[in-house]
């Protein structure tokens, strides 16, 4: 059960000009909002499943930021979220969101297009 690696892009260039070094090392990086409501159970479940999904598949190339919709309602109703927990994935596009506890990995790298095949 290995890990995998982040996903890596090649700027486009012109046929008679290689990417530069920098350019092929540049790794895509994966941004989550994850909105929870305190520490209610699902809440605490999904925080726990996305942290551990992007330990196995997106070792550092992610970046989750945790909303908790009691302490900013307004921001919550704002991004159009009325169910928790809900994780939204703003990079790379396009933005998706999945509602649930993320217990399932399967239909999380296939949302993520990083494959079928699960831990």
């Amino acid at each position: 059960m290995g890990a995998r690696a982040c996903v890596n892009f090649v700027a486009l260039t012109s046929p008679s000009r290689q990417p530069s070094e920098p350019a092929m090392n540049r790794r895509r990086m994966f941004n989550f909002r994850l909105y929870v409501a305190d520490q209610t159970q699902n809440s605490v479940q999904a925080q726990a499943n996305l942290a551990e999904f992007c330990r196995e598949y997106l070792p550092d190339c992610h970046h989750i930021e945790v909303v908790d919709v009691l302490r900013e309602p307004r921001r919550a109703l704002d991004d159009g979220i009325f169910m928790t927990p809900t994780l939204v994935v703003l990079a790379p596009p396009p933005v998706r969101r999945i509602v649930g506890t993320l217990s399932q990995t399967l239909p999380l790298l296939q949302t993520l297009k990083l494959g079928t095949q699960a831990a």
